[in-house]
């Protein structure tokens, strides 16, 4: 039972993190606007593909969750 409840705690955290971050992300000028992005558009078709993004946002989150865990 206390491996539930430590198991509930972390996804509560994980999830208030995750609105913190939601919240400040459009405030942040540069993000999603990064060089290796890919962005098509022609006529009525837009394809957006955010690549260099999810790798930032890998690479940051990978870090944390490294030193969370040591």
């Amino acid at each position: 039972m206390a491996s539930l409840a430590k198991t509930l705690i972390f996804f509560g955290i994980l999830l208030v993190a995750l609105g913190a971050i939601l919240s400040i992300a459009p405030k942040i000028p540069w993000l999603g606007q990064l060089p290796g992005d890919i962005y098509f558009h022609r006529g009525s078709f837009t394809f957006y593909f955010p690549l260099a993004t999810c790798l930032l946002l890998s690479v940051i989150l990978t870090l944390v969750l490294y030193l969370f865990r040591r």
